[in-house]
């Protein structure tokens, strides 16, 4: 007896939507029945194609048939492989399909597939049943994979090919063992794998017999493999944190989230009674490591800490020699090792002496030089300022560069600038002698900041000389204030040419401060024309016709001035100290090494080291560790401190090379114009995921998106714990408003805080450019994400996906009911309309059993919940799977400097973006809209209608208890297909036919 076969003759499409960007598509079609995936050839830009294809499937139980369903789905096949784009789908329930002989071509509309899919066409087939044996015409086989376009798979699952040999798949395995093997090389080397180089795509093989083909040994790409398998993931670490020491040893109590480091501390004070020039040095030796102090010039005088690692002694001898002008040796005296002291902090540093010095016979001769010798931790407090012996190579103000440095970023405040109204004006009219209107505005400059006001409109009751303006302009200033405000009135002649009305100047430091939105009093100041009238001092020069002007000025400190992400905020306080709640915890961070970095810098023709150093962000605080010279492994083990205000913060992690120091030439290069430090990675850690008093320790892999795709560039380790006093007060900060309240009484547009983020990320970088050593702009805007806000393909579709992930569970849930109505197992659509009308009769228990599945949900995930901090994810941030042109586009200038042809192609590539997000917008506006004209009257007849079922229907459920007619809509609404009808519903249909404002648009 032969089996079944369910036949799907694809024929044709109709007016398919373009999706490759050049508008048009390239269609497949692809068949989903019973676990069988089958797919047609693709037409190459055709949106009207013709297919008249025979896809086979095998019908495992005949009478099951009217229960199951039929997926038919639409793509757009692209040119990278396994990239394609939804163009429709189609399901078609086993109850219609005919017998063999009965069947007809059938047209069916192709549906979304979920809210945001932009789709239109209609698709035709022809599906039948039979028993004899056909052949598939010209079709694929296809993987069995997800709906979200094969892009969360990591595994590639089972496939059935219809036409196979057994030599020839073992030919295909063997292929794929020997790129396996070169995946695995590449991965040694450290190589960077772009996307889309290692998929190992399906074959289709000619032979008889259906053969299964074995799981693909790496997935879909390498990308794929490597970020969901080790080396982009967070690795756990177990270092001996306080030298193993826990609550032992007196560091422990302070430096207890670092390894220790052994040190050998040599401070160089002064000399005396020694016959030298003035222009004398001193000069440290132990084994191949020396130290040179500055010249001490007359008061011979030096003063100088210098730091020699344990690991790095090779002598048991260390000796300070006293030189001359021209390296004239002058004298030395010489420790024993063995007989230094060890110094443990919190002891009070140790006191340095005088000692003779000897001449070269090692006979004493006359002269003292104070010196103290001990050995030491970095826990010292002379550890930060100690010239240290892997930075053998750098003098000078080099040196400064190199040392740990804790950075304050400057306390900032809005400052709001209210243009209200302007009296006896004289505009000036010089660019002819017709008669026109003043075109006057306001423009405010405090710093390089710059704004205007719109022009003054003369209006029937306000003379042409007081106009109004009535607007508010908002600056960033910091403390303290040097800025001056600059009020300029300025009559607009013509385009390109504005002529001075008047000006005032205002110190900042003069202005009023507030804490609340209460109004402070404004002020009327004259305005001058060529001698600048400064408020507050003495009156220079004559008033022009004793013009003047309105202004309401304050300083706003009831605001937390943003000035890096608001995902990524560290500080949420208001800017006035009067404002600020005690802090509920402690941050402490032991910044431990790195490991595995790849050269930044090259040497002599050679590829070179890197000269590394970290810069931790959190609140107002910058810490900066030494830099560690010459090292692909630097090791800092140096813990810092923060108080925590708010658990939903996040603190900044970044690790850059020093490229201030050019070691191979010998200078160093501090201030040097246009040098600027490389970028070698950044983490971020979100304080509100750490467990209490726990200590965290990873290894966060630094990662960087360059032009060629996504790089690791090693990995930083890291020991983090969290500490809070009161968990009351910890949980009760979740109650309250995340931002200060001035945010919510007076809100800020999100256009006002976007320009003031970036003029406040610029107040920043200025400040601490100024510091010594200075911290570069370049680390400050990479630190603050001063590039968030700039368009990115890579970014949108990652966020796209996002969101379609958050819709995810409802999706799936939609997906379930639809199951349980379309009967396919019978058992669970009973169950599920017995639990509907328990439910019904007693809806008493709806809200509390809800409300225990989401507690008793919540606890079962308890076992599951995270250990782990989050990290960079390289597949949530779609970097492993990004285009060339795109990633071409994200790294671009702003404005481009690429070439015409390529803006036009990226600018079309935009536009049908926006052309997606623009009919999306459109289509939720017209819902809306149609549920507005049920009431509106604009098409009469269907207001009408509506208008005479509701008060049928209020008259009904007055009469009928609602749970019953909540019941009787149940069971109508899960009745079994064969009772369905397959035209929409009459209340669809209606919904349908209202009219919308998109008649009106042009």
């Amino acid at each position: 007896m032969s089996r079944e076969k369910l036949v799907v003759e694809v024929v044709a499409a109709h007016n398919l939507m373009p999706k490759d960007g050049q508008g048009s598509s390239s269609p497949f079609v692809e068949v989903d029945f019973e676990n069988q995936r089958l797919r047609t050839f693709s037409k190459y830009k055709d949106l009207n194609p013709v297919w008249n294809e025979k896809l086979v499937f095998d019908v495992n139980n005949p009478a099951d048939l009217p229960y199951r369903t039929v997926e038919v789905n639409i793509y757009n096949e692209k040119k990278s492989g396994n990239s394609r784009n939804f163009l429709g789908k189609v399901r078609i329930y086993g109850s219609s399909i005919a017998r063999q002989g009965e069947e007809i071509v059938q047209l069916f509309t192709l549906d979304k597939r979920s809210l945001f899919s932009h789709i239109r066409g209609e698709i035709s087939l022809k599906l039948y049943i039979t028993t004899q044996e056909e052949q598939s015409s010209q079709s694929k086989p296809v993987l069995k994979s997800t709906e979200n376009e094969d892009r969360s798979t990591t595994h590639v699952q089972k496939q059935k090919i219809t036409q196979a040999s057994s030599s020839q798949l073992m030919q295909l395995q063997q292929q794929q063992q020997q790129k396996q093997q070169q995946i695995e090389q590449q991965q040694k080397q450290g190589n960077i794998m772009e996307p889309g180089v290692n998929e190992i795509k399906p074959v289709v093989i000619a032979a008889a017999g259906p053969v299964p083909l074995p799981p693909d040994p790496v997935g879909p790409s390498f990308h794929h493999v490597v970020g969901s398998g080790g080396e982009f993931q967070l690795k756990e670490t177990n270092p001996s944190l306080g030298g193993g020491m826990m609550g032992k040893d007196k560091t422990s109590s302070t430096y207890d989230l670092v390894e220790q480091m052994q040190y050998l501390y040599v401070r160089v004070v002064k000399a005396r009674d020694i016959a030298i020039s003035g222009d004398s040095h001193a000069e440290v030796k132990l084994g191949n490591y020396r130290g040179v102090t500055k010249p001490a010039l007359e008061k011979r005088e030096w003063d100088q800490t210098f730091a020699f690692s344990k690991d790095c002694i090779q002598s048991s001898m260390a000796e300070i020699f006293i030189k001359d002008r021209g390296d004239d040796y002058v004298g030395r005296i010489v420790f024993d090792l063995s007989e230094v002291p060890r110094r443990v902090p919190p002891d009070s540093p140790l006191a340095p002496q005088w000692y003779r010095i000897e001449d070269k016979k090692g006979e004493k001769v006359k002269g003292e030089i104070m010196v103290s010798v001990w050995f030491g931790t970095q826990a010292d407090e002379a550890f930060s300022e100690a010239w240290h012996s892997k930075a053998a190579n750098v003098h000078g103000d080099g040196l400064g560069s190199i040392k740990s440095k804790v950075y304050l970023s400057p306390k900032l405040w809005y400052l709001r600038v209210s243009i209200i109204e302007a009296q006896d004006l004289v505009p000036g009219d010089k660019g002819g002698t017709m008669m026109r209107f003043p075109e006057l505005y306001v423009k405010v400059q405090v710093g390089n900041q710059l704004l205007r006001t719109r022009s003054a409109v003369p209006s029937a009751n306000r003379s042409i000389s007081n106009p109004i303006w009535n607007e508010d302009l908002i600056f960033v200033v910091a403390e303290p204030f040097e800025d001056y405000v600059v009020v300029s009135v300025e009559d607009r002649i013509v385009p390109g040419r504005d002529e001075l009305v008047g000006r005032v100047i205002v110190p900042v430091g003069s202005i009023e401060r507030r804490l609340d939105d209460k109004m402070v009093v404004s002020r009327w100041l004259g305005l001058e024309n060529k001698n600048y009238n400064v408020f507050g001092d003495a009156k220079v020069g004559s008033s022009r016709f004793g013009s003047r002007v309105h202004l309401r000025m304050c300083l706003d400190g009831g605001y937390h001035v943003l000035d890096e992400s608001t995902m990524y905020s560290s500080d949420v306080r208001p800017t006035a100290k009067q404002l600020w709640k005690p802090h509920v915890g402690v941050l402490e961070m032991g910044i431990l090494d790195a490991t595995g970095l790849l050269p930044m810098k090259i040497k002599e023709g050679k590829v070179g080291s890197v000269d590394a150093y970290c810069v931790a962000k959190y609140g107002q605080k910058w810490v900066r560790t030494r830099t560690v010279i010459d090292s692909l492994a630097p090791k800092w083990n140096e813990q810092y401190t923060w108080e925590v205000f708010d658990p939903c913060t996040v603190i900044t992690v970044g690790v850059f090379d020093n490229c201030q120091l050019d070691r191979s030439s010998g200078v160093n290069n501090i201030g040097g114009v246009g040098v600027r430090d490389s970028r070698i990675g950044k983490v971020r850690i979100r304080l509100s995921t750490l467990e209490s008093d726990r200590v965290y320790t990873h290894a966060y892999p630094l990662l960087m998106l360059h032009t060629s795709g996504v790089k690791k560039m090693g990995e930083l380790h890291l020991a983090v714990r969290f500490s809070c006093a009161n968990m009351a007060n910890v949980l009760h900060l979740y109650s309250r408003a995340l931002l200060p309240k001035m945010h919510y009484i007076c809100p800020l547009t999100v256009n006002q805080l976007e320009v003031l983020r970036f003029q406040a990320m610029n107040v920043v970088s200025a400040r601490l450019s100024r510091a010594e050593p200075p911290l570069g702009r370049e680390v400050v805007e990479y630190m603050l994400d001063h590039d968030s806000h700039m368009w990115s393909m890579r970014r949108s579709k990652a966020n796209f996906f996002r969101l379609v992930s958050v819709l995810s569970g409802l999706i799936a849930a939609g997906r379930w009911l639809e199951t349980v109505r379309s009967w396919n197992r019978p058992v669970h659509s009973v169950l599920f309309l017995l639990v509907f009308l328990v439910f019904v009769a007693i809806p008493e228990l709806i809200l509390p059993t809800l409300l225990l599945c989401i507690s008793f949900t919540g606890m079962w995930r308890y076992r599951a919940r995270p250990r782990h901090p989050p990290h960079m994810d390289t597949r949530l941030s779609h970097a492993e799977s990004v285009y060339a042109d795109e990633l071409d586009e994200e790294f671009d200038t702003f404005p481009t400097t690429r070439g015409a042809d390529i803006v036009r192609m990226r600018y079309d590539r935009l536009r049908s973006v926006a052309g997606r997000i623009q009919t999306v917008v459109g289509d939720l506006a017209t819902q809306g809209e149609r549920l507005q004209a049920l009431l509106s009257w604009r098409d009469p007849r269907a207001t009408f209608l509506f208008v005479m079922v509701c008060l049928i229907s209020a008259v009904g459920f007055y009469a009928v208890p609602l749970r019953v007619v909540v019941g009787l809509w149940g069971v109508y609404a899960l009745r079994p297909p064969r009772f369905r009808n397959r035209l929409p519903s009459p209340a669809l249909s209606f919904f349908r036919r209202l009219p919308t404002r998109a008649d009106s648009l042009l």
